[in-house]
């Protein structure tokens, strides 16, 4: 994660209570740049984590293909907020569609063009969200996916 991208600090937050009550320990690496990723990538290893939980941030968005190899290299099941991840290689992916968002935004730019006060439009929340899991990631792992997990995926990657 990276403590000054007040998404991805979110995304840390969020994790915490429920491996907790998981009695998940997690290992936070602070990530700010491409060679603060491979430096904790290598510290990862090093530590023998279980598991990567990428937060969101562009960082890690240019990096997609370098943290699945890692994380396949290193049997590691690896969760990320975008489809691309998954496509690139991780295990799964879980977040918001981009496309759902993108198309309600446009709703947003006809209202402001047509004279809408862009402060008296509402604030909404994403309503849509997508799971890919990519198959042969977890067959190279060893994983079986429950078959009701793969019927609940948006793409499932073979």
């Amino acid at each position: 994660m990276n403590p000054e991208d007040p998404i991805s600090a979110l995304g840390q937050k969020e994790i915490e209570l429920p491996a907790r009550k998981m009695k998940v320990e997690l290992h936070p690496f602070e990530i700010r740049n491409t060679l603060d990723l491979e430096k904790a990538l290598q510290e990862a290893a090093k530590a023998r984590v279980d598991a990567l939980a990428i937060m969101p941030n562009p960082v890690f968005v240019t990096n997609l293909k370098l943290i699945a190899d890692f994380a396949i290299q290193n049997r590691l099941p690896s969760v990320f907020h975008l489809r691309e991840y998954a496509k690139a290689g991780g295990l799964v992916s879980y977040g918001v569609d981009r496309s759902d968002l993108f198309r309600r935004a446009a709703t947003f730019v006809d209202k402001i063009l047509k004279g809408a006060n862009p402060a008296d439009l509402p604030i909404e929340q994403p309503t849509k969200f997508e799971l890919s899991i990519n198959l042969k990631t977890a067959k190279a792992l060893g994983l079986t996916v429950p078959p009701k997990l793969l019927l609940t995926a948006d793409e499932v990657i073979e």
